[in-house]
């Protein structure tokens, strides 16, 4: 956790947006490639297909600029990894170990605090106390710390509930969104080639969900035992055999 969010914040700030998104995109065959060396984990072919589409689709829609140092391509390179285990983990241990999100959080963001004041010296460069701590400045770290735990609530509590695959396809479905709202409500104007690719990337997204529901709906439909019939013969004849005794019972 302590890395995958100092390392994404130092790749914003030597990198374009556009470098940063695509960093993103690669996080999605990690987690596939991830889960499979240590879980054995696979996922079908039409699955395959759905995320290449996602990925090529959030590509074309959000990476305009490509603009980079070195040390700020092997600093989201090496984000990646970082980002792909923790989700990993996050969706295991809540729905292996039966953690809930808040006591997972509460037991881990201790530990995380202490690893990211260890790694501000090495990815912020010192200034804490140049800051001008006045009330707005203090106000609006206050704001941006309780909206930062919601989203990491909200977020674990989509792990839990879905996967570490489908937890980042909801984040490429969030960018998409905001990119089409924002031309749809706002006027903005991105381009019909980001326009394309964000329609390209919600049909990805689409299809993606139909065959996650559509394994699910077949795995409980496996789980539903079948009653065999010899077995339902008997039970009405012991129920007939109970009830005679009942009813003998009674009238002596």
């Amino acid at each position: 956790m302590a890395f995958a969010s100092g390392l994404a914040n130092t790749s914003l700030k030597y990198n374009s947006v556009g470098f940063y998104q695509m960093a993103k995109i690669a996080v999605t065959p990690t987690i596939v490639l991830a889960e499979f060396v240590v879980f054995r984990k696979t996922i079908s072919f039409k699955k395959v297909l759905a995320l290449v589409v996602v990925s090529a689709g959030v590509a074309v829609a959000t990476v305009t600029d490509l603009e980079f140092s070195a040390f700020g391509a092997c600093i989201a390179i090496a984000w990646i990894i970082p980002s792909a285990i923790n989700k990993i983990l996050w969706s295991n241990l809540q729905q292996q170990a039966n953690w809930t999100a808040l006591a997972l959080m509460w037991k881990t963001t201790p530990i995380t605090i202490c690893f990211l004041v260890a790694l501000m010296p090495w990815l912020d460069p010192p200034g804490l106390l140049l800051f001008k701590w006045d009330i707005n400045n203090a106000s609006a770290i206050l704001v941006s710390a309780l909206l930062g735990f919601l989203l990491q609530w909200s977020g674990a509590l989509a792990l839990g509930a879905t996967s570490a695959t489908s937890h980042v396809v909801l984040g490429q479905f969030k960018t998409c969104v905001i990119l089409v709202g924002g031309y749809l409500l706002l006027g903005s104007d991105p381009g019909p080639v980001s326009l394309s690719g964000a329609v390209v990337a919600l049909a990805g997204m689409s299809a993606y969900t139909l065959l996650n529901l559509k394994e699910s709906k077949e795995s409980s439909n496996k789980q539903i035992p079948m009653q065999d019939p010899v077995s339902k013969t008997k039970t009405s004849e012991n129920g007939n055999e109970g009830s005679t005794v009942t009813n003998t019972t009674n009238e002596v």
